[in-house]
């Protein structure tokens, strides 16, 4: 069995710490640097010869220089002869490019993929993809993690026993279910429409919400527009209580500040896939850590084991 050797990008290197602390492997070093002419340069800084490499980079901003950095890793990984190369994902943010819903339009989320293959990358550790069919984008193996069980061993501190799990619009609804499923609860939908500015409209909420325990579900929460119109149709409704969960807590443009001062919002949770800055955290911020996930997946996939039997776990 060929060593493992795990190296991080700038984007998260405390999480890549915290998975290899679960792996009992030191993280090994490297150095990003920038020519003159703003062109960056990675350097690996331990032996890659026939090991297993596993390099650590959630695409956050910024996110294209975080993509070039990772891209130059697979690069120097592949020019220093490792045996096997894995990108740690926890979040693809080019996921959300994953149509052509109008004329003359990239569609980034194949195309990264493809940039990834290209630069040498043998598989790929994920983490709640934005769609199901982003999977299919690459033309390498992709584990894809979900982070249920973290968010559901968090809820079960709670009173379940009138609780609906929210999904803001029908396309997270399955996810959303089996999220319920896991919690014993029931499953609510919002029936959203976006228009081409960026706004969101939520008509109405298909399910049972009133005098119930609601826990609004979502992938991933950004500017926190599509959350704050579900809040005021649930409103509508009339709920016991609200809280909040996801598993990419991105909170740009000071959306966590904007739903921490909804006083019927009890709680806020999200996982570590992405950084959030101290200086952001409010009271009712609670963050969950997916490092030991990635690190039994880590694991898994250097020891050639099965893999989905996490997946089978997040079913359960």
């Amino acid at each position: 069995m060929r060593d493992i050797s795990v190296f991080s990008g700038s984007a998260h290197p405390d999480l890549a710490a915290e998975v290899c602390a679960h792996l009992g492997v030191p993280l090994s070093p490297s150095r990003l640097s920038r020519f003159a002419n703003d062109c960056l340069e990675v350097q690996l800084q331990a032996n890659c010869r026939e090991r297993d490499v596993f390099l650590v980079q959630p695409l956050v901003r910024p996110v294209q220089e975080h993509l070039v950095e990772l891209l130059l890793m697979c690069d120097a990984a592949r020019g220093a002869s490792a045996g096997r190369i894995t990108v740690v994902m926890p979040h693809y943010s080019y996921a959300r490019s994953d149509k052509k819903d109008e004329p003359r339009i990239s569609m980034g989320g194949r195309l990264v993929a493809d940039l990834m293959a290209a630069a040498g990358v043998h598989r790929v550790l994920t983490m709640t993809l934005h769609s199901p069919q982003v999977h299919g984008f690459f033309s390498v193996p992709v584990d894809h993690l979900h982070a249920r069980r973290e968010l559901a061993a968090h809820f079960r501190r709670y009173d379940l026993t009138r609780t609906t799990v929210v999904s803001p619009d029908l396309g997270n609804a399955k996810e959303a279910a089996a999220f319920a499923r896991m919690l014993g609860a029931q499953v609510a939908a919002g029936a959203k429409q976006r228009y081409p500015d960026d706004r969101v409209s939520i008509n109405t909420v298909i399910g049972e919400v009133t005098g119930r325990d609601v826990i609004v579900l979502d992938d991933e929460i950004a500017k926190g527009s599509t959350v704050l119109e579900l809040l005021d149709r649930l409103r509508e409704l009339d709920p016991r209580s609200i809280r909040v969960a996801c598993t990419h807590g991105l909170f740009a443009g000071g959306a966590l500040k904007r739903l921490s001062e909804q006083p019927d919002v009890l709680e806020i949770v999200c996982t570590n896939t992405v950084p959030v800055a101290a200086e952001e955290h409010t009271d009712k911020l609670r963050v969950l850590s997916i490092a030991p996930a990635l690190a039994e997946a880590v694991r898994r996939i250097h020891n050639g084991e099965s893999v989905s039997a996490l997946f089978d776990a997040d079913r359960a």
